[in-house]
């Protein structure tokens, strides 16, 4: 995914809409609020703070980790044709989310936190379709309320706004997940 920080222009908000309907460009809420918390940065000559990199770094960690577990279902030949292609949509999301924090954190002065050489997942566990689902549904509720978390500590708004997007991006995953396990899709009214 490829993005662009627009610097001081005049109106920052009308160049870079005027940019994306130009080049048909497509970017996520997330990506979008991610670059517009650089922009208000940049404009102010501020940093964000070290905690706000420290967060987003923990976010990454657990992207890269949710890559890779969607690794390990996909080629542990226990999934049917239409699951295997959500996970490596789901999948996809996750390096689209891993790839803009990356940046981000590097537009901030921090240094990116890197996928593990290994993980350790439960791969004895998985016997089944319904095992992966099951595995990944945890993974997913334990990145809704990671996120959930995350919001209210961020110092610059605009970071919180991303990663709420993200947040919404993982609980449409595990309601999914839980759907194709047969669960009630939504089982709360409230997460926590």
């Amino acid at each position: 995914m490829s993005f662009l920080i627009l610097g001081n222009a005049p109106n920052m908000h009308e160049a870079r809409r005027a940019f994306l309907g130009k080049s048909g460009l497509l970017l996520s809420g997330a990506a979008v609020a991610l670059l517009a918390g650089q922009e208000a940065l940049a404009a102010k000559g501020g940093k964000s703070g070290a905690s706000d990199v420290r967060i987003l770094n923990t976010a990454l960690g657990a992207e890269l980790e949710a890559i890779a577990a969607y690794q390990v279902g996909a080629d542990s030949g226990l999934l049917q044709k239409p699951v295997l292609d959500l996970a490596v949509t789901f999948q996809g999301h996750h390096k689209e989310h891993a790839d803009i924090l990356a940046k981000t954190i590097a537009k901030l002065g921090g240094k990116a936190v890197t996928a593990k050489d290994k993980y350790s997942f439960p791969t004895e566990k998985l016997k089944s379709q319904a095992d992966v689902l099951r595995f990944a549904a945890t993974l997913e509720k334990g990145a809704v309320s990671a996120y959930l978390g995350a919001v209210p500590v961020f110092t610059n708004r605009d970071l919180a706004k991303a990663a709420a997007s993200i947040l919404g991006d993982e609980a449409m995953h595990w309601a999914v997940l839980r759907n194709a396990l047969g669960e009630a899709p939504v089982p709360v009214a409230f997460m926590s």
